[in-house]
């Protein structure tokens, strides 16, 4: 299951740009089958500035912790507070309920991310 309309990093988050230079960030579902069940999620606080290929929370499963990356530069404008209580909803849904953040990013999507032809490549689905 890898959306079209996505841009996607090798460190397995995606992107969906919205209106306004704002751009939803979550990691796919190649990423939640491979950690497992989710059972927290630390998230940026909105207002944090945020710097493409940094470290801005961590997914803890089951099995394992991960990282979550920024993929682009900007401001955190939201976050996903239904994660806080049902951190499964990134297995249930990880491009829909179970996005992670918002940034306002002023330089927009970044051209050196992956579309969903080279992110299925990456990932051999």
């Amino acid at each position: 299951m890898i959306p079209e309309d996505l841009r996607y990093t090798t460190a397995h988050e995606w992107v969906r740009e919205l209106a306004d230079g704002v751009v939803r960030i979550g990691i796919t579902d190649h990423a939640q089958a491979q950690l497992g069940d989710v059972v927290f999620v630390q998230l940026p606080a909105v207002g944090d500035a945020v710097t493409a290929g940094s470290s801005v929370g961590e997914v803890e499963s089951t099995k394992s912790v991960a990282d979550i990356y920024a993929p682009v530069t900007g401001t955190v404008v939201t976050v996903n507070d239904a994660l806080a209580g049902t951190p499964e909803l990134i297995n249930s849904g990880p491009y829909d309920d179970g996005w992670m953040f918002e940034l306002q990013a002023p330089d927009g999507v970044p051209g050196d991310l992956l579309d969903a032809a080279a992110y299925r490549e990456l990932t051999a689905e």
